[in-house]
């Protein structure tokens, strides 16, 4: 049995919208794009390698997989770009259509829930989601989400897309199990989750 793995890199005012680069995602008129790269750090890349390894596949939701289809295939040669283009990619989406354009890409279909339940009951590797903040919030409220990682900044950016918003966020309770100061101020955080949310 496989583990969903969630890697979020976060403001402490819980933006998680554009952090990798200026024109990532300009949605709602965010202008503060590529603020997670101030404070990029080696602990970072080591908490993301080890869920990236030795055996993993990717799950996205529609907006994250063609921002990022549209970005990586077209960087220079790098391993994280090279691990990208190789791992087996799963897409929640209602819209796109099949062939994807990225190598590796497959839609989950419409019941995408379902569709991660049987592949993490199946594989035994992680399946490791990057931003997708719908598909995360889905994940967790159907007790679909195993570890989170959170690569919080010293920043708050005051707007911005957040990961748990006021209306739409699931109850959910998680627990510390490790946690990391970078060198740049960041701070790594990983957290496990409990077997039923508040209440649940």
């Amino acid at each position: 049995m496989g583990r969903v793995v969630v890697i979020e890199h976060l403001t402490l005012d819980g933006v998680m919208q554009a952090p990798g680069h200026p024109d990532e995602d300009p949605r709602d008129g965010f202008a503060h794009g590529g603020w997670a790269n101030r404070a990029q750090d080696p602990v970072m890349q080591q908490a993301m390698g080890a869920r990236m390894s030795p055996a993993w596949s990717l799950l996205l939701g529609r907006v994250t997989y063609q921002r990022f289809a549209d970005y990586w295939p077209r960087q220079r040669p790098n391993p994280f770009t090279e691990a990208l283009d190789r791992v087996d990619k799963y897409v929640a989406s209602t819209t796109l259509r099949e062939p994807l354009p990225w190598q590796n890409s497959a839609l989950l279909g419409e019941e995408a829930v379902r569709a991660v339940a049987a592949l993490r009951e199946e594989r035994p590797e992680n399946l490791v989601v990057f931003g997708s903040g719908v598909l995360v919030r889905s994940l967790m409220g159907h007790g679909l989400v195993d570890e989170v990682v959170l690569l919080v900044h010293p920043l708050v950016l005051g707007s911005g897309r957040r990961l748990f918003p006021e209306t739409g966020t699931p109850p959910a309770e998680l627990r510390l199990v490790d946690a990391t100061a970078t060198r740049t101020g960041a701070v790594v955080a990983v957290y496990r989750t409990a077997a039923r949310p508040p209440g649940g």
